[in-house]
């Protein structure tokens, strides 16, 4: 594909059929070359914020393979369009493509401050940290202009309930002043994405995403703030950026990261075909190197869905790369621990506000 073909700024270069649809939608050629002749473009590959109304905001994770209980998303689709990313198959769940439409069409969840709200004070709930980010970033670009993100941060501080974050945008640190005073309670923990340290690499791997040293400084500037860092080092690509793990690691340490994690690239669902076809436009030299390496990863496929293999891989390649995160964590993380967070003081405040009654 040349380079006037290649759709910059974005991680897919296609829509893939969604599973749970009949028909398929696709644009005659007569159409296209009509665009082509008149100059026009065929599809805007602008960015649309579409607002959706759920019932409930806060979700049971179920997978042992995952470091948390309860997750919440402000947002569904992201537009950092990482190429790799996991969560684009649940994009079908709303009728859309895990391909360009995850990175172009953006579901805004504006009630989702009140839907917390309503789940942490009802009688029932018994406090489990709520991980904002379980699926799609809560910074990315849609957070500075819809700002759900800081308003929940306020609904947990207002009820002293403990959050976890992920994300791998510096816009975290506009609200640093509300994560202080959750750190002063103990009720907060922030994971960093870093997934490689050469930006030619971010930029095709994660087009729409702030750059490794912006990425850096949030971790350093959380952590000379106190805020419990964990950086995530994932997923590791053999061919692309495993052999990256141990410097990797070396630099979120010295930048003030407690801890870090990681895992072996799996290729679920859609996202096996939309990485194959970026692969093979973006890095076309290296495309079935870096794609026999995974399959190795996985017992000769993209993908491992069995929990506790599917994160670490297996064969030789996963071995080196678990091999080399031990080494990462005696080298360069002994003597530091990513704390647990306060339970108590939730169940306190509910205790509190219940004898009014």
């Amino acid at each position: 594909m040349s380079s006037k073909e290649f759709l910059k700024g974005r991680g897919a270069q296609q829509n893939t059929h969604n599973r749970f649809l009949q028909h398929v939608y696709e644009m005659r050629e007569d159409f296209l070359e009509f665009c082509r002749l008149e100059g026009e473009e065929a599809e805007s590959n602008k960015t649309k914020y579409i607002p959706i109304f759920p019932k409930t905001i806060v979700n049971k994770v179920d997978s042992p393979d995952v470091g948390m209980m309860y997750s919440m998303n402000p947002y569904q689709g992201c537009e950092h369009g990482c190429i790799y990313c996991y969560a684009r198959n649940t994009h079908e769940y709303w009728g859309y493509s895990a391909g360009l439409d995850f990175e172009r069409r953006i579901l805004v969840k504006k009630s989702a401050p009140e839907l917390l709200e309503a789940k942490i004070k009802h009688k029932n709930w018994k406090t489990q940290t709520i991980v904002l980010s379980g699926n799609t970033d809560c910074y990315q670009p849609a957070e500075q202009q819809f700002e759900i993100t800081r308003k929940c941060l306020e609904v947990f501080l207002k009820y002293r309930h403990p959050v976890g974050i992920i994300t791998k945008n510096g816009l975290i640190l506009r609200d640093l002043d509300i994560l202080k005073e959750l750190n002063n309670y103990g009720l907060v923990g922030v994971n960093i994405s870093v997934t490689s340290l050469q930006e030619k690499t971010r930029r095709k791997l994660e087009p729409r995403t702030v750059s490794i040293q912006k990425r850096l400084k949030t971790i350093k500037t959380l952590s000379e703030n106190h805020i419990p860092v964990n950086a995530m080092l994932a997923p590791m690509i053999p061919g692309i950026n495993s052999h990256e793990l141990l410097k990797l690691a070396q630099t979120v340490a010295e930048h003030g990261a407690l801890s870090f994690g990681f895992t072996v690239v799996r290729l679920n669902g859609a996202i096996g075909q939309i990485f194959t076809d970026w692969i093979k436009k973006a890095m076309p030299d290296k495309a079935e190197k870096v794609l026999h390496q995974i399959q190795e990863c996985h017992g000769g496929s993209l993908n491992d869905s069995r929990f506790g293999l599917r994160t670490r891989g297996e064969g030789t390649i996963a071995t080196q790369i678990n091999d080399m995160a031990r080494l990462a964590r005696q080298r360069y993380f002994k003597d530091r621990n990513f704390p647990v967070l306060n339970m108590d003081l939730h169940e306190q405040h509910k205790s509190g506000q219940m004898k009014l009654f």
